[in-house]
């Protein structure tokens, strides 16, 4: 069981701005997962692993792909508070799944 993170690199954020965005769609995710999955993926750790994609059209592609599979997920839109402009797309958050599951469709991608 993980949860992957993928995170848009065209942006340049800066470190502090990519941990935020990151929290933002790990907890997004964990309040739409059902309880079992919750169950399972904590007692194996909870782990999380970040990937990077290069652009909002290919983040954009790899969210319908999730949506049409009963995985949890949530494209992040930042609020524009700091480094980026409002409503910017960031990162998607998938999961907690099955590594299998989750492989099939971000297996592609680097880490950050």
């Amino acid at each position: 069981m993980k949860q992957v993170i993928v995170m848009r690199t065209d942006l340049k954020m800066g470190k502090g701005k990519i941990a935020a965005q990151a929290c933002h769609a790990c907890l997004a995710c964990y309040k739409k997962a059902d309880k079992d999955r919750l169950r399972k993926w904590e007692a194996t750790g909870q782990k999380k692993v970040v990937l990077k994609i290069p652009s909002e059209k290919e983040l954009l592609e790899l969210h319908t792909m999730v949506k049409q599979t009963d995985l949890p997920c949530s494209l992040i839109t930042d609020a524009g508070h700091t480094q980026i402009e409002p409503s910017t797309r960031t990162c998607l958050g998938i999961g907690p799944g099955s590594d299998e599951e989750i492989d099939k469709l971000t297996g592609h991608l680097k880490l950050l």
